[in-house]
């Protein structure tokens, strides 16, 4: 069913469409002070659309879930009610036949429309595509689904279906969805991206759901309540996405079951407060990976004499928050003693160039579980020189003695244990900074063009004065990468574009391979590379 003209079922919490691309949802059906005829009152998915939040000339008419995301628009606008999973599903899998058993030109279209063939039967191929029994995947992402079928029908016409889209359909109701779902016997993944749901208001078939255990919900302004009341009708779920939902906090623990989740991702809301959103996950004993991005998340305080509620993590995001103290990263550890990966891009602490000099092998020495920071794999070799790094580094800049120390450093006694205690500095200058020992200079200089056919006698055209850096010999080319970006002030956007040479005599030489480093290069004090961005 797609409807724009029947106007006798459209009911408050009805989803629509318009041509112009833009979803809303009715809030508000009837007459407005000061007009004739009817008016619906909405609120747009868009909330740059909106012209208030429900109040015209001091009268509430509706609320809005998003401040100023509302406004009055006419019935007869041009509006798309949707139409059935069915209906869309054929739409989109199905090819009409044509009828014939003669001979069809078909054009290639790798060749950009220049080649053309004649090829025959090509029914018999579409009626072999078009079988909807044996899809797995399907994706209906914007084909406005907005109602179920007949009882039976989705079940006699598709019932291997194991993966789901249903983001920016029109889908009002969770009833509407378990309908669906409950024809679909082994629906296992469900994406309900960018949507808007009424709240539940009724018990859902958990048959419905047997099988479900990835379910994304991004984008689609549901509340933590909201979300705990449907995930107790979907007892197998495992891995649910909830971010940029305006989440700022997580409910207190409730009576209602929990599903054994393993990933849970929380990324761009606004869980600032990390006490209070982990103790909200203390429910969820089987959680494996979080993710915390994008959350304005500003210090990560000791742990304290209560167990921690996320002792099982193993996988941990945290990028692009407001970490700026290495205090967090101690106490961290102790959050998640078991933590293998950590995602700490687009802080204060990886980015602020007054802190994070250092960071990787500051972050890797405090945390000795850790197998991967920022999606590279941290090597036994790395380790090694990070946390020696990091030991020289106390001993020179920290005062104190071996007992105060491990107050603001509470893996100073641990890394002494493993890799002996460092020599004190002294005033002697042979033994004035241990840290040389684990780090070179190497001159870096960008160039305009890329130096590919230049021999070492051929000038380079640089854009920038050459700046020496200094790097761990350990340390990998995707993490120098991102040293460059910083030390020759070069756009985030340009990461992926950054070209590497090592300068020999004979001529230039690209690093290309990511997961070596820079002594595999044969990269020692004083090597001089070229920078090519392609800019």
């Amino acid at each position: 069913m797609e409807s724009t003209q029947d106007l006798t079922r459209i009911t408050t919490g009805t989803r629509f469409h318009l041509s112009s691309g833009h979803f809303g949802t009715i809030k508000y059906i009837g007459q407005v002070t000061g007009t004739d005829g009817l008016w619906y009152g909405v609120e747009w998915d868009d909330p740059t659309r909106g012209r208030h939040d429900g109040v015209k000339d001091g009268k509430r008419y509706f609320n809005c879930r998003i401040p100023n995301a509302g406004s009055f628009i006419r019935p007869s606008a041009p509006l798309s009610f949707g139409r059935s999973f069915l209906t869309a599903l054929t739409m989109k899998y199905v090819e009409a036949e044509h009828g014939s058993f003669t001979l069809e030109k078909v054009v290639l279209g790798s060749s950009n429309g220049t080649i053309e063939v004649e090829a025959v039967g090509l029914d018999k191929v579409r009626r072999n595509l078009g079988n909807l029994g044996r899809l797995r995947e399907v994706s209906l992402d914007c084909e406005l689904v907005a109602t179920g079928d007949a009882k039976g029908d989705i079940l006699a016409t598709c019932p291997n279906i194991r993966g789901l889209d249903f983001s920016a359909s029109l889908l009002a109701t969770w009833k509407s969805i378990a309908d669906i779902a409950a024809e679909l016997p082994h629906l296992e993944r469900l994406a309900l991206n960018r949507n808007r749901f009424l709240p539940l208001d009724r018990e859902l078939p958990i048959l419905a759901f047997s099988c479900l255990c990835e379910l994304q919900l991004n984008n689609t302004l549901i509340s933590w309540v909201e979300f705990r009341n449907v995930a107790r009708f979907m007892t197998s779920l495992r891995s649910v996405e909830l971010g940029h939902n305006c989440l700022e906090s997580l409910s207190p623990r409730s009576s209602l079951a929990v599903p054994e989740l393993l990933f849970l991702n929380l990324e761009d809301n606004l869980l600032d407060d990390w006490m209070k959103t982990t103790d909200s996950l203390r429910e969820f004993t089987s959680l494996q990976g979080l993710v915390l991005s994008g959350n304005g998340i500003r210090s990560i305080p000791p742990l304290g004499e209560a167990p921690s509620p996320l002792r099982g993590i193993k996988s941990l995001a945290l990028s692009r928050n407001d970490l700026r103290q290495w205090q967090c990263m101690d106490a961290l550890h102790g959050w998640c003693p078991n933590l293998e990966s950590l995602r700490m891009v687009g802080n204060p602490l990886t980015e602020d160039a007054s802190i994070a000099k250092h960071a990787r092998q500051f972050i890797i020495a405090k945390i000795p579980s850790l197998l991967a920071l920022d999606s590279t794999v941290i090597s036994v070799r790395e380790r090694t020189d990070c946390e020696l790094f990091y030991l020289s580094s106390i001993s020179k800049h920290v005062p104190g003695s071996d007992n105060e120390k491990p107050q603001e450093h509470p893996q100073w006694i641990a890394l002494c244990n493993k890799h002996g205690r460092p020599a004190e500095s002294s005033a002697q200058s042979e033994h004035e900074d241990k840290l040389s020992k684990y780090l070179i200079s190497v001159v870096v200089q960008r160039s305009a063009k890329s130096p590919t056919n230049l021999s070492m006698h051929d000038p380079i055209d640089t854009i920038s004065p050459p700046v020496s850096v200094k790097v761990l010999k350990s340390m990998k080319l995707s993490i120098f990468r991102l040293k460059l970006i910083k030390s020759l002030k070069i756009s985030n956007s340009r990461r992926e574009a950054i070209q590497v040479w090592l300068k020999l005599h004979d001529g230039y030489v690209p690093l290309g391979n990511d997961g070596h480093n820079l002594e595999w290069y044969g990269i020692e004090d004083g090597t001089h590379l070229v920078v090519y961005t392609g800019e």
